[in-house]
């Protein structure tokens, strides 16, 4: 399914995206083509791009491309989900101990459209982090991993 959204082959591109997108939620997801909850979580992604095309710019990278942003967001699961907003990182509240990203899979794409409005109508307010509207029962759980501590 992620044939029908726009990928990033590069940290420059990446950059190019972050800084040109303006007044719309860039959100990248990290992961690879290959693996089955991505294509889960992109299936979702190219389904609802064109309802929140208003309000959102959804891109795929991929993460043995782009190993910068990859250790940078401490990406050790994937699929995650990183969003910005006129080139801030935008956090979420979860309810977990990271706020940085999305990992895993969203169960529904009304939990996407759900947390993509959120983050718009907070960042347009100038809120660098905002509380998710999903369910905690739809958020994936996992432990956070710290290597070398």
């Amino acid at each position: 399914m992620s044939l029908f959204l726009p990928k990033l082959a590069c940290k420059k591109d990446i950059d190019e995206v972050i800084k040109i997108v303006a007044e719309k939620v860039v959100v990248l997801r990290f992961g690879r083509d290959e693996d089955s909850v991505c294509l889960q979580l992109d299936e979702i992604l190219s389904k609802t791009a064109h309802d929140l095309s208003n309000m959102a710019s959804i891109y795929i990278v991929d993460v043995d491309k782009a190993p910068i942003y990859t250790r940078y967001f401490d990406i050790s699961y994937i699929p995650s989900t990183v969003f910005f907003f006129n080139g801030q990182h935008m956090k979420v509240d979860y309810g977990s101990p990271d706020h940085t990203k999305f990992v895993g899979s969203f169960k529904t794409k009304q939990d996407f459209k759900d947390l993509i409005e959120v983050i718009y109508r907070g960042a347009m307010r100038g809120k660098m982090i905002v509380q998710s509207p999903i369910d905690p029962r739809n958020i994936p759980k996992y432990d956070l991993l710290y290597h070398g501590i």
